[in-house]
């Protein structure tokens, strides 16, 4: 499947403030206490509120997608979700989250005035097992027609750091464009770039203090391992895009309806 160039090495100005020239440098950067302690709290709340009723209406041909398999996991826990998709859409607090004023304007300094989330995800990574997510490109998932004009804000709900599975990114990955990626048969909506590729690139752990956003470019490699702790590690992902963007070559399907426009042109 074709995907878009490389991008331009670094489109940054040397006048932004050092997290936006490290974010172009190296595919990703951290801005801490974007959110307050009472918002995380209520993110967290919620979000297990819409999961407990999730649960209660899943399909068993949704549960290899929706449900954590974490080998560690005994059968007391085997009903734990992994993820729900586009709290933006569904939920208004989180629909309020993507509007933080502060967190728009990260997004704005990365990827121009006028912005939209595309899609979103909660991700639950529960204790003792909650399961890894292989090395990926968000842009092999998109498919976006301008590589630079899609940002992921990945938004700490708690502490996430090495013991309960936090992000790792590949370094400068970002700069290669876009590289094949495969799946699983038996979870062939799991998109990974292949062990072949990834021993090629070493993984740098970025732990995130709750209240804090990493920001990655839909080109850089990441990944995130098991949760060996006994604590939760539950965020947020909001996929920003500029509002000019396209989507030429998504490798799944998405809802173009649940996209929202943040802020205007």
């Amino acid at each position: 499947m074709a995907r878009s160039a490389a991008p331009s090495p670094d489109p940054a100005p040397a006048a932004q403030p050092d997290w936006v020239r490290r974010f172009w440098q190296d595919g990703h950067a951290t801005v801490p206490s974007l959110l307050s302690p009472d918002q995380t709290h209520a993110a967290i709340a919620d979000a297990m509120a819409w999961s407990d009723a999730f649960l209660q209406e899943l399909d068993e041909a949704k549960r290899a997608w929706y449900l954590d398999t974490g080998a560690s996991r005994s059968e007391a826990q085997s009903a734990a979700l992994r993820k729900l998709d586009n709290p933006h859409a569904h939920r208004p607090l989180f629909r309020a989250l993507a509007a933080h004023p502060p967190l728009v304007e990260c997004v704005e300094t990365l990827i121009g005035r006028g912005v939209s989330v595309y899609f979103s995800q909660i991700f639950f990574k529960p204790p003792h097992g909650g399961g890894p997510k292989p090395v990926h490109q968000d842009n092999f998932y998109f498919g976006p027609a301008d590589p630079d004009g899609m940002v992921t804000a990945w938004i700490a709900l708690e502490d996430a750091d090495l013991e309960n599975g936090c992000l790792h990114y590949g370094e400068g990955s970002h700069r290669r464009g876009v590289v094949p990626h495969q799946a699983p048969p038996e979870r062939p909506f799991d998109l990974q770039i292949p062990a072949v590729r990834t021993a090629e690139q070493a993984m740098t752990p970025a732990p995130v203090p709750a209240g804090g956003v990493s920001f990655h470019h839909g080109g850089t490699w990441h990944q995130s391992a098991d949760n060996r702790s006994d604590r939760w590690r539950r965020a947020c992902a909001l996929h920003y895009v500029s509002n000019g963007n396209s989507f030429e070559s998504p490798a799944l399907p998405y809802d173009h309806s649940l996209v929202v426009r943040i802020t205007g042109d």
